[in-house]
């Protein structure tokens, strides 16, 4: 587990300012989601923390050390499953492992098993579905030797009844590893399902422009998402992301 930090950082594609003193930390195994308006630098913040791009003022810590600019801190897993097609499902989810010299197949076969994948270790990902494919992604970054996972819109692509299992799929999963998650979505119920924490940017240049504590208990079952409690929560979210949206 791991604690990751962001401290005033800004950055700009040439005179187009992107991000502007975003302050931002995830605690030891905390769930935290950034949500904002589409194109509001969400990703940015990810290609950021993963050393892929270096900011223009601010620091990026890990256990309250400088990473900033340095690759190979986190794991990542991107809209895509980007699942490598020429490699097995087995294959695919030790990669991170691989890369760090250190394979634990019966580990891999348990959590294929667990995932509901339990007979396709040897298939390719041509032959999974939407769904199938995603787990076998988080699969492969909840395996990876870095205690910190960047999930960039994982379940975007998936139908509303996929996406919601999966949702309670990933929860279930996370509350048993207790990983630091951080998790960028639009979507306002997503976020409230399976957050502590909910943090809010406004529109380029994005700025926080406020933080949720998401007040519901663990664990959480889909219920929930109709109670007067969380619609009262999510109206709020709502104005909030409303109000970011209009700014410029």
């Amino acid at each position: 587990m791991a604690q990751l930090e962001l401290q005033n950082v800004s950055l700009s594609f040439g005179e187009k300012q992107i991000l502007d003193s975003v302050n931002l930390h995830v605690n030891q195994g905390e769930f935290v989601t950034i949500l904002g308006p589409s194109g509001s630098g969400k990703s940015t913040l990810f290609h950021l923390i993963g050393g892929l791009l270096q900011p223009e003022k601010g620091s990026i810590l890990l256990d309250q050390n400088k990473i900033t600019g340095e690759r190979g801190h986190i794991s990542y897993m991107p809209q895509s499953a980007s699942l490598l097609p020429w490699r097995t499902v087995l294959q695919n989810v030790i990669l991170g492992q691989e890369l760090t010299g250190v394979k634990d197949t019966a580990a891999a076969r348990q959590m294929l098993q667990k995932a509901g994948l339990a007979g396709y270790e040897n298939a390719y990902p041509h032959e999974l579905s939407g769904g199938m494919k995603q787990r076998a992604a988080f699969i492969r970054a909840l395996l990876s030797p870095q205690s910190v996972i960047c999930l960039d819109e994982p379940f975007s692509a998936l139908d509303e009844l996929t996406r919601l299992e999966m949702q309670k799929w990933l929860l279930s999963i996370w509350q048993e590893h207790q990983k630091t998650i951080l998790f960028v979505t639009h979507n306002i119920d997503e976020a409230l399902f399976l957050s502590d924490r909910i943090v809010v940017l406004s529109q380029k240049p994005a700025r926080v422009l406020r933080e949720f504590e998401v007040p519901f208990p663990r664990p959480r079952s889909e219920e929930i998402l109709l109670t007067p409690e969380f619609l009262e929560v999510k109206k709020e979210v709502y104005y909030t992301l409303k109000q970011g949206a209009s700014m410029s």
